[in-house]
């Protein structure tokens, strides 16, 4: 283990200063950091992507690229994870990663892209949350008196109270295992009240919605949300909380991930689609049929776990904030829990007015997965894979490399304008604050 939290980044052509973390490095075990990652590929987005990918891409585009998704995520993951002590040293942060590698200039990039990619997928967080709440409260009430926005706006106060209350991603242990509860119980009850009623269900329609021009940007856009579904975006913050030796360790963490963990989401994407062809919609629990306390216990669940998953993907900015404003010691201490209430409640208040002003959940999927996803999980992997190890690669191996980030760079930008269309369309069928 490096025994000081990186001070300065002053190796080959950085000079990015980095200031110690505020949160704890090196105490998790590879089991805690794999339920990390599984807690996230099992949020409840998974109750949503039987109609942003399944939908727009059909059975074998579908199954195929959800195959392939989980294979070359696991693969950049891994080139990202390996380069965990590249120069003597553990970078804990993705930005400090990239400065290390490229320079001063890639530390901000880097930042940016990285504060984009966990800001929007917390905004679709706080969607679903909310998208929860709505659907429990129409089992029981059917007024239309309560709209979207203002169960948003719950779940915002919600996670501003669990923000407050867990001062950092290592405390989450007992949470992890809640959350692992919270998504066995929605997504059990997804998979048995859709397969019910499909097996009862006359034939679908499977075929791909919209005409031939329409179908190209959701097609693009699809792909961004396969990309979306496996990666976190902050895999170096993430390996931060394991145990010597991190990469070893982390690498056992995402086998986990990728090999247990995606079973769930299989299952649920698999199943919703099935029972309900195209007219599957973004929120699975929306349209199954059942008992009304077992799907209350199901949306109750679904809302809570996104409580959770939407904490640890906030963790990074908080991790900053903390850190730059000196947030040490006991998390009760006044001054501490004063800071947390007035910096992370101010965060979410932005990132809930954002969530109730335009809740169109699989638009945001696409644009995350084009303007972040793609070039923090899959160019940048692979182009500082290239260079850190460009001395030890045969040409065949470089070429590889290149490939991947050309290829990519096409997808991101293509997803980018195919998302940017769908929010677009989507803005003038549906007003601002809109009930969906």
């Amino acid at each position: 283990m490096v025994t000081d939290n990186i001070n300065e980044v002053e190796h080959g052509k950085s000079s990015v200063d980095v200031p110690e973390t505020a949160h704890q490095v090196s105490t998790d075990s590879w089991f805690q950091a794999g339920f990390v990652l599984t807690t996230g590929i099992n949020s409840v987005f998974v109750l949503g992507y039987s109609a942003t990918v399944m939908v727009p891409l059909g059975w074998v585009g579908g199954v195929v690229g959800l195959l392939l998704a989980t294979l070359v995520s696991l693969y950049a993951n891994m080139l990202v994870a390996k380069l965990h002590e590249f120069g003597g040293k553990r970078h804990i942060r993705y930005r400090d990663l990239a400065a290390q590698i490229y320079g001063r200039k890639a530390y901000s990039i880097t930042w940016a892209l990285q504060y984009v990619n966990l800001f929007m997928i917390n905004i679709g967080y706080l969607i679903l949350g909310g998208s929860a709440l709505k659907a429990c409260y129409v089992l029981f009430k059917d007024d239309h008196t309560m709209k979207l926005p203002y169960f948003i706006a719950i779940a915002g106060f919600v996670c501003a109270l669990f923000a407050i209350a867990t001062p950092h991603l290592s405390a989450l242990r007992v949470w992890l295992g809640c959350s692992t509860v919270l998504s066995l119980i929605y997504i059990i009850v997804a998979c048995v009240l859709a397969a019910k009623d499909g097996i009862n269900a006359p034939p679908r329609d499977y075929s791909i919605p919209g005409e031939s021009s329409s179908r190209i940007f959701t097609t693009i856009g699809a792909s961004a949300n396969l990309v979306f579904a496996f990666n976190t975006g902050m895999l170096p913050e993430i390996q931060a909380t394991v145990r010597e030796p991190s990469v070893k360790n982390m690498l056992k963490g995402l086998y986990f991930q990728f090999t247990v963990g995606v079973v769930p989401m299989y299952a649920v994407t698999f199943i919703g689609y099935w029972a309900y062809g195209a007219s599957t919609p973004t929120y699975l629990l929306n349209k199954v049929t059942g008992p009304v306390w077992v799907k209350a216990a199901a949306n109750i669940s679904a809302f809570l776990q996104s409580v959770i998953a939407l904490h640890i993907f906030a963790s990074p900015t908080y991790e900053y904030l903390d850190t730059k404003f000196g947030i040490r010691g006991s998390s009760l201490k006044p001054k501490n829990l004063s800071f947390r209430i007035a910096a992370r409640g101010g965060y979410l208040v932005i990132s809930t007015l954002v969530s109730a002003l335009l809740p169109f959940l699989g638009d945001f999927e696409s644009l995350t997965g084009a303007l972040s996803t793609f070039p923090l999980t899959f160019i940048l992997a692979n182009h500082m894979y290239l260079v850190a190890n460009q001395n030890k690669m045969s040409s065949s191996q470089k070429l590889w490399h290149w490939l991947n980030v050309v290829f990519f760079g096409i997808m991101s930008i293509a997803a980018a304008v195919a998302a940017l269309r769908l929010i677009a369309v989507d803005s003038k069928e549906y007003h601002v604050f809109a009930d969906i």
